[in-house]
């Protein structure tokens, strides 16, 4: 079967679950499936979406999977205790074939038991559809773009920039997925950490893997584990309690409530880079470590974050920028280029690296689109982003957050 562990999932799954956990426990959620590619017939694989899903649903954390979570410094060990007794459970997703083609996939329960979907359900979903559409995959073509990525960021001058792969939930398949990044950490050698067996450049260079997403890799590659937040954790505060106006403020308090300092890299754009600088004021600028980038343009996002800083009285060179969105290594050299030595840099790179075989990749996601029964949403930076099934809602939180932007679902 695709998913053959719990842990072959994003860090950030586990990093907002226990914050449920501690903080929302009887909140419930709903997500839906969405394929952004135009006449993708994805309906006639139904049936095996449904049996991985199905094997997906019977897998328990193992001894050493829970282990190693635990040696991670921020995470409880009560959380552990609850991963210990943790299964899927398949009541709470449907998966609906269309006429149109179309699939539908419902995700419906309390967030502490749906929120560990969305990961390997899309990773299923795009192995089943290439193994399908590719049964005979040109694997060399991959490698020879891998290979070409990796000779573009060994250029004299690229030595102190460091990628991350972020490319779990759209890669070609799990098989390609560890290949890429046992290629990596070969070529550019992986950053290490006293928790971590990775290996070093033997040319003596600075190591340029960061790290992975993936924690099934991290563990099994010696790789380190990167994520705090998604978006749903953000959205989800719009039905938590606070009125709307002060729900990113809210998340972002109870973020810091959880982890003390922790994890501090704030998303920015799930209403827009002009709100989430209203709301990051001084406060926040000094207690997080950075912000991630992941809608509208990096360059002028990046170039308000540092004048914000200084606005603040923040050092922006003791801040760390991540770029996250649907990068390529010429994009992220361009972007190193730009505001190297004006602040920390990261860059994580998710289907580029992952699903780069000249095939074009799925465009899909899954989306939290209620939270305690009211609607939920996000209002990034590129439009086409959204993911609402109410327009009023969106209308609503356009006006609440003062965001002038054209509608779009």
């Amino acid at each position: 079967m695709i998913i053959q562990s719990l842990l072959d999932t994003d860090l950030y799954k586990f990093t907002m679950m226990q914050v449920v956990l501690h903080h929302f426990p009887a909140a419930r959620v709903e997500y839906r499936f969405k394929c952004r590619n135009p006449g993708v017939d994805l309906a006639r694989f139904a049936g095996q979406i449904r049996e991985e899903v199905r094997s997906l649903c019977q897998l328990r954390f193992k001894d050493a999977e829970l282990a190693y979570l635990r040696s991670l410094r921020f995470i409880k060990s009560d959380f552990i205790d609850f991963l210990g007794i943790f299964q899927l459970n398949e009541k709470y997703i449907n998966i609906i074939p269309r006429p149109s083609g179309e699939l539908e996939i419902r995700i419906e329960g309390p967030w502490l038991h749906t929120i560990l979907f969305e990961i390997p359900v899309l990773a299923i979903v795009n192995e089943v559809y290439f193994r399908n559409t590719q049964p005979k995959p040109d694997l060399s073509q991959g490698r020879r773009r891998l290979e070409e990525k990796v000779a573009l960021l060994q250029v004299d001058g690229l030595s102190d920039l460091k990628i991350a792969d972020y490319g779990t939930r759209r890669r070609f398949s799990k098989e390609w997925h560890e290949e890429v990044l046992r290629t990596l950490t070969a070529r550019l050698g992986a950053v290490t950490s006293s928790a971590t067996g990775a290996q070093a450049r033997p040319d003596g260079k600075p190591a340029q893997l960061a790290g992975t997403s993936n924690v099934l890799f991290a563990m099994k590659l010696g790789l380190i584990p990167l994520g705090t937040m998604a978006h749903e954790y953000l959205q989800a505060c719009q039905g938590l309690g606070p009125r709307l106006r002060d729900s990113q403020v809210y998340g972002f308090e109870m973020w810091a409530r959880e982890y003390r300092g922790d994890l501090g890299i704030a998303l920015s754009d799930v209403y827009g880079m002009s709100a989430f600088l209203r709301d990051f004021d001084m406060y926040f600028c000094k207690l997080f470590d950075g912000a991630r980038h992941d809608s509208g343009d990096p360059f002028q996002w990046g170039e308000r974050m540092i004048a914000h800083y200084v606005a603040n009285r923040v050092d922006p060179r003791t801040k760390t920028l991540i770029f996250s969105d649907a990068l390529t290594v010429p994009r992220t050299i361009e972007l190193y280029q730009q505001f190297r030595g004006r602040c920390q840099l990261a860059f994580g790179i998710g289907t580029n690296l992952t699903n780069d075989l000249g095939y074009e990749p799925l465009q899909i996601v899954i989306k939290m689109v209620r939270c305690n029964d009211q609607p939920v949403a996000k209002l990034s930076d590129t439009p086409s982003k959204n993911m609402c099934e109410d327009e009023r809602y969106l209308a609503y939180l356009r006006q609440v957050f003062d965001i002038v932007q054209p509608a779009s679902s």
